[in-house]
């Protein structure tokens, strides 16, 4: 394991058991996932005994029948980093004092802990692991599902752990741990796109050459060009293919103005790019 892995693995599995030990568990939101869980036992148990069941014990055991399952389908070595982070988030839940970070206001809770678990929880898939429950079989499920995304099935795990949390919580504590399963699925997505998106451009010129001499030289972009046929003049024709980021689009579209202002533009944008100039390591 690289040193850099290690390192976001830590930051993110901290960031988690911060939201879960600061945020949520003082305000009684459960917002789905094994953490989720571990919070309802702890309300439940309460009656038992004071304090109830700790949330690191609760951690530990209901995370035992997930990575049995995530082994079994991809395998001992791929759960390896997912096992670090389960050891740290348990520990840390452990030795964190307990203590409510944010006033008693549902909707801070509900967006600053989605956005404090969404962070961590793409920063672990980024290093390719998991801190267990809902997030490991999330992806462990996505090879069964690959039209849908990491977040997305995250969101859904954990939309089932926030319905089993209403039998305990009242329906405004379920409806504010709705919005912050909602916010952390889109800063997980997010976070796991981060340097993926792009435009892509297709433009239809006489100027084709001027404009693609303009584009290497003045944008550091690469261009395709590719030939096509007007099918209502039936004419040949060059189609400039560019793939850029956002940012690049008023460059491009400056210089296809100064070559040709009847150019044929069309912008579009691409949810992955992979290559040089955008992601050059492929994952």
């Amino acid at each position: 394991m690289r040193l850099k892995d290690a390192l976001i693995i830590f930051i993110g599995s901290t960031l988690i058991a911060l939201a879960v030990q600061y945020v949520f568990d003082p305000a009684g939101l459960v917002t789905g996932g094994v953490s989720g869980g571990a919070i309802v036992i702890k309300a439940v148990s309460g009656h038992l005994y004071p304090g109830g069941v700790p949330l690191w014990v609760s951690n530990v055991l209901l995370n035992v029948p997930v990575f049995l399952f995530a082994i079994k389908t991809e395998g001992f070595r791929s759960v390896i980093k997912s096992g670090l982070s389960w050891i740290i988030v348990s520990l840390e839940l452990m030795v964190m004092p307990e203590y409510d970070l944010l006033p008693d206001n549902l909707l801070l809770v509900s967006i600053y802990g989605g956005l404090l678990f969404g962070v961590g929880t793409g920063m672990l898939l980024l290093a390719r692991c998991t801190s267990g429950g809902t997030d490991m079989l999330g992806k462990s499920l996505q090879s069964f599902v690959p039209h849908i995304s990491m977040g997305r099935l995250i969101q859904i795990l954990d939309g089932a752990v926030v319905v089993i949390g209403a039998l305990v919580f009242n329906i405004e504590h379920t409806l504010f741990a709705i919005i912050s399963v909602y916010i952390t699925g889109r800063v997980t997505d997010k976070i796991l796109d981060r340097g993926k998106r792009a435009k892509i451009a297709l433009i239809i010129s006489d100027a084709h050459q001027e404009i693609c001499d303009d584009i290497l030289a003045t944008m550091d972009r690469g261009v395709t060009m590719v030939d096509g046929k007007g099918m209502y003049s039936g004419m040949p024709k060059k189609v400039i293919v560019c793939v850029c980021s956002n940012r690049d689009i008023p460059d491009l579209k400056d210089i296809v103005q100064i070559h040709d202002k009847k150019a044929f533009f069309v912008i579009g944008s691409i949810s992955e790019a992979l290559g040089e100039g955008f992601v050059e390591k492929w994952g």
